[in-house]
């Protein structure tokens, strides 16, 4: 850190630039590193990440400790201490299977399905009750990305769904209850990564959108809530936007920051997302050019969350840049009266980030006196529980329920039969990537994965008092290659199957959907019943025979609380009362397997090109629908169809559609079920189900109530 001290620049300069950053630190004390950044490097943001909560009272001390030093640095202003905190599946402030810090609050999409918005923002204003407490004021939340893409591996289930005025209005509620409580909202991740099957911590993901497709979709839920203190910028490219061949990262673009300051008029704090992620790390320069381009693009923060010789390349890279002219400090100056708003506004003065008489030498003693904050804490936490389980109580929802199965109910003498998948990698943003064993393709090694240890004892615990019984089985990929796994082996003996899927829409969890198909021809839809505990596109889409056949639910995220609610549906204790907030038309209309395979080919179909609502609006900006965007094989685009409204399931599907169309269909379904195409077998699927009545339009015949080859098909369809 030595560097810091001896540049050249003026001790008001690198204070000013010392504004411009967002670092983390590891472990459950403040860092050496992270302090010498704070009363050196003027550093005046941190952002505390999962590995740094231990317990409420703890992380409290050490916010107040940063404070500290802070104040004895000179800083003018107290640190805006942020935080990850989505609730759901992204709750950093928490510690696994302990109830020692946060509360475990229903995520995103699980809060959209209770379609009250009024619960979204109790939610978020419990949220930040506790993170105040803490010391912690400012929230990288809520999700605003619009999930248009069921493939999307990275925000799914952290959206409030693919609705672009409801997820707005869920956005609005959630940045509301933040600032009630003090707390600073940061709406991400600007300007929408809901449109890409990218994850940018890996890759940087391309949105080929115009603008007019943004104002109709992605920056509906933005416009929403311009209002909110902050935003996140995202580290997606959008080439038609920034007029480049190849994109640059939105969190480094000029145009982008244009299009948030001077046409949807925000006068917020602009922070950008971890530039330590690959999309902006892998290119020329790293990380720490990278955060130059960030300030020179007009961001008000730059966000680098885990590495300490980066935290300080990156201060000096913009101290060489602010010497050469590079960044204009006087733009700095005026972005930093932004950054000293949101100061005033949500860190408040000295005396109230910490404790009286702390003018003494900072110890970690002195920042835990006896204030009553206890007393407050143990208050907020009973109100938590209680909105929680309130909250979570609404977010479980049916899917379909053929046989009336949930309608009746699970018996508590019953034998049942729980399958749960082996948990494998989701992305980095929600993953615990401490301390957890895994096979070399990402899989969890030897672990049913605590949500699902909750859920089996969940259902123990009322079979027990019933006198019935469970079995549990964990299943992962090499069951899918034996016909007598232990799965099918012990279904044989047991009254009832609840098989847990977990984003098996994915190809690297397709394995899930194998097992379960064989259960399905084992055990029938009288017997088996499935539960999905993610983004509910592996049940939505899911184009199998047991898809019509078996009840299934949607728990929206594989939390214990959320797990547990979908346990007193499964007995018959409550009722589901959530709906789904994802392709709405399409599971409105779907129908039995047999008898409407085409159907729901041409639900789904149209779903994915629909006219969507415009919802919000941005002032005097003429939003339009999104286009179904064009078909692009082997470097030529090929014209989609026109978006129609959802035809009945018992008319007929496309039309014939152009011989180009066609060809390029049939190239992406080949592609896909090769796996080695941009799209996945599963998607391919769907494909040629369109393929398959645009064939049947073609030669007269209906196709929509029958199943190609099967009972009902039409005499001049093609076999699947």
């Amino acid at each position: 850190m030595d560097s810091l001290r001896d540049t050249k620049l003026p001790e008001n300069v690198k204070r000013e630039i010392g504004q411009h950053f967002i670092f983390g630190f590891h472990g459950h004390e403040v860092s050496p590193e992270i302090e010498a950044l704070i009363r050196h490097g003027y550093l005046n943001n941190v952002i505390l990440m999962k590995r740094n909560i231990k317990d409420a009272a703890q992380t409290r001390r050490v916010v107040r400790m940063l404070q500290q030093i802070a104040k004895e640095a000179g800083h003018e202003r107290p640190l805006m201490i942020g935080i990850d905190q989505e609730n759901g599946l992204v709750s950093a402030f928490s510690v696994a299977g302990s109830d020692a810090a946060g509360t475990q609050f229903p995520g995103a999409m699980a809060l959209a399905a209770t379609r009250d918005t009024s619960t979204t923002e109790e939610v978020y204003r419990a949220c930040a009750e506790e993170l105040k407490l803490v010391g912690i004021n400012w929230a990288f939340s809520p999700v605003a990305d619009v999930n248009s893409d069921q493939h999307n591996p990275v925000i799914g289930a952290r959206s409030f769904g693919d609705d672009p005025k409801a997820v707005g209005q869920h956005v609005f509620a959630a940045t509301r209850g933040l600032s009630a409580a003090g707390v600073a909202a940061s709406l991400k991740h600007f300007p929408g990564h809901g449109a890409t099957a990218t994850d940018s911590h890996l890759a940087l993901p391309v949105i080929s959108r115009d603008l007019d497709d943004l104002k109709a979709v992605e920056l509906v839920p933005f416009a929403a809530s311009l209002s909110s203190p902050s935003i996140m910028t995202g580290h997606i490219a959008l080439p038609a936007l920034d007029d480049t061949e190849e994109g640059v990262p939105a969190s480094l673009s000029a145009r982008v920051t244009s299009l948030l300051r001077n046409e949807l008029e925000y006068s917020g704090v602009i922070v950008t997302d971890c530039l330590e992620m690959e999309a902006v790390a892998a290119r020329e320069g790293g990380v720490p050019r990278g955060a130059v381009q960030a300030l020179q693009a007009g961001a008000d923060i730059v966000m680098i969350c885990h590495t300490a010789k980066l935290h300080t390349d990156s201060l000096e890279a913009a101290y060489k840049a602010v010497k050469e002219g590079e960044l204009d400090i006087d733009a700095l100056r005026a972005s930093g009266r932004r950054i000293a708003d949101l100061k005033d506004r949500f860190a408040g003065s000295w005396a109230d980030v910490l404790p009286k008489g702390s003018d003494l030498p900072p110890s970690y003693d002195a920042m835990d006196v006896d204030d009553g904050w206890a007393s407050a804490w143990a208050d907020q936490k009973a109100l938590s529980a209680s909105i929680a389980k309130r909250a979570y109580a609404s977010t479980t929802a049916i899917i379909r329920d053929p046989h009336n199965h949930l309608q009746r109910g699970l018996m508590t003498s019953d034998k049942v039969l729980l399958v749960t998948p082996t948990p494998q990698s989701l992305n980095l943003a929600v993953d615990d990537s401490e301390g957890v064993l895994r096979t070399p393709d990402g899989r969890l090694r030897n672990t049913a994965g605590a949500s699902f240890l909750a859920f089996a004892a969940a259902m123990q615990a009322r079979l027990e008092a019933g006198g019935g019984a469970l079995t549990h089985v964990v299943v992962g990929f090499g069951d899918s290659q034996r016909a007598n796994n232990e799965a099918i082996t012990k279904a044989k003996d047991v009254d009832r199957v609840v098989y847990v899927t977990r984003d098996a829409h994915r190809s690297e969890a397709a394995w899930q959907k194998t097992i379960l198909e064989n259960l399905f021809s084992l055990c029938g839809g009288e017997k088996l019943s499935v539960v999905s505990t993610c983004a509910p596109y592996d049940v939505i889409f899911a184009q199998h025979a047991w898809t019509g056949e078996v009840a299934t639910l949607a728990t929206f995220e594989f939390t214990a609380p959320a797990l547990e609610a979908a346990v007193a549906v499964l007995f018959k204790e409550k009722e589901a009362t959530g709906k789904t907030p994802v392709a709405e038309r399409y599971v409105r209309r779907a129908p039995a397997y047999a008898s409407s395979h085409m159907g729901q080919a041409a639900a789904a179909s149209s779903y994915r090109g629909r006219q969507l609502a415009a919802g919000p609006r941005v002032h005097h900006h003429n939003f339009r629908p999104l286009q179904q965007p064009a078909v692009t094989v082997q470097g030529q685009a090929t014209p989609a169809p026109a978006a129609a409204a959802p035809p009945p399931a018992a008319q007929g599907g496309p039309a014939g559609g152009s011989e180009e169309l066609r060809a390029a269909m049939a190239t992406l379904i080949q592609a896909g079920n090769s796996g080695q195409g941009p799209v996945s077998p599963e998607m391919a699927q769907q494909l040629n189900l369109i393929m398959e009545q645009m064939n049947a339009s073609q030669s007269g015949t209906s196709g929509g109530t029958g199943t190609a080859g099967g009972s009902g098909s039409s005499a001049g369809a093609p076999s699947a």
